[in-house]
């Protein structure tokens, strides 16, 4: 399961105050409920069956409220005994990473022999690298040094780096990890654009797909990503894939309810991402953001047809049609795991506790089942 902990809801009045000026305060009491309530939900996942929790970093808008995953995972470290943890993502551009190095050492030693499944990304949202201070054009290349400098703390007890962003001599980090080779090992990287793809694989990460296109895209994705690993000296490997999941008891409800919610997912993260706005063509290393911006303003209604797109690759229907979904995806792409959002957009506790509990019950067991196939080899 992956954690969100978005306010969909809130889009209007923060997109009225970021143009304005001039909206109704944020109402921090929302803000508050829809943590608790995302909290005690995840506290039950363990006794339902799921092998992991994963969870985001955004900062700044409604999208999802989580601005440390990392805090929040060593949260529900000390409140559970069996279960992995994992981020999707950590954006280091917006991070010293000496200070994520730490981060991560920190909870493989909370987790006491569990994994932590770090992932990284370069971040895509022109206000979050505005109201964190950092400059969007220079994401690539902070990304490059930040990733060398994680692992040089980790592996090294004394270590240098000459980096135009991150000037470092005679860095020791304490404490040191408890295992740092199975820590760099589970690092993963997610991408948006097909020539990022290798910018990750490049440095031995593994891949994650959060799908944003077709599920036939991804296939050449997948192909540079390891492509990039094997020249860097890496071997085959499998992804991890994040979908959002609904369940329900008829394929009717089930439609309903992705219809309305998986749509409402789609607009936040168009919101977020400013998706439609033509800004991207003057950053540098964004190019392929740019073309599709430019590709959605030329569309009849840009909304709808993302819409249609998330509906059409995320896992919703009853528990069998889940199943096979599932079932479908890990003999086309032969996934490490999947990780699942289950509340997002404005879906209310109850429906969302109901859907997975369903999933819990009716699909879990069976995608168990599904074997794990060999790595695509290049």
């Amino acid at each position: 399961m992956t954690l969100y902990i978005q306010r969909y809801q809130d889009w209007e009045r923060y997109n009225q105050a970021e143009d304005t000026g001039q909206a109704e305060p944020i109402d921090p009491e929302a803000d508050a409920r829809r943590y608790r309530e995302e909290i005690d939900t995840a506290l039950k996942i363990e006794d339902q069956g799921f092998d992991s929790l994963w969870t985001v970093e955004h900062h700044v808008s409604p999208y999802t409220m989580i601005p440390n995953p990392v805090q929040l995972l060593t949260y529900f470290a000390g409140a559970t005994s069996r279960i992995d943890f994992g981020t999707m993502v950590v954006v280091l551009p917006w991070h010293h990473p000496l200070r994520v190095a730490e981060d991560a050492t920190m909870l493989q030693h909370v987790l006491n022999g569990r994994r932590a499944f770090i992932g990284f990304g370069r971040g895509a949202a022109r206000r979050e690298f505005r109201q964190l201070g950092f400059d969007m054009n220079e994401s690539k290349e902070r990304f490059a040094e930040a990733i060398q400098i994680v692992k040089l703390a980790l592996t090294q007890e004394k270590f240098s780096f000459d980096g135009q962003y991150y000037p470092m001599h005679d860095i020791t980090m304490r404490p040191r990890p408890r295992d740092p080779g199975q820590l760099i090992d589970d690092f993963h990287f997610s991408w948006g654009s097909p020539s990022s793809a290798p910018v990750g694989a490049a440095f031995g990460l593994r891949p994650m797909v959060i799908p944003q296109k077709a599920w036939d895209e991804y296939h050449v994705d997948l192909a540079a990503f390891g492509q990039a690993r094997a020249e860097a000296g890496y071997g085959p490997t499998r992804p991890r894939i994040h979908m959002n999941m609904y369940c329900a008891e008829t394929h009717e409800k089930a439609e309903e309810g992705a219809q309305k919610y998986i749509r409402e997912y789609a607009d936040s993260a168009r919101r977020n991402y400013e998706l439609d706005s033509d800004h991207f063509k003057n950053i540098r290393g964004y190019e392929h953001y740019a073309d599709r911006a430019a590709l959605m303003k030329q569309m009849q209604e840009s909304a709808d047809a993302m819409g249609d797109l998330y509906v059409a690759n995320h896992v919703w229907g009853t528990p069998d049609e889940c199943l096979e979904k599932l079932t479908k995806l890990s003999a086309a792409f032969h996934p490490e795991e999947f990780m699942l959002v289950c509340r997002y957009g404005s879906m209310p506790v109850e429906v969302a506790e109901k859907s997975i509990d369903l999933f819990a019950r009716e699909v879990l067991p069976g995608a168990h089942e599904i074997p794990l196939e060999d790595p695509f080899s290049v």
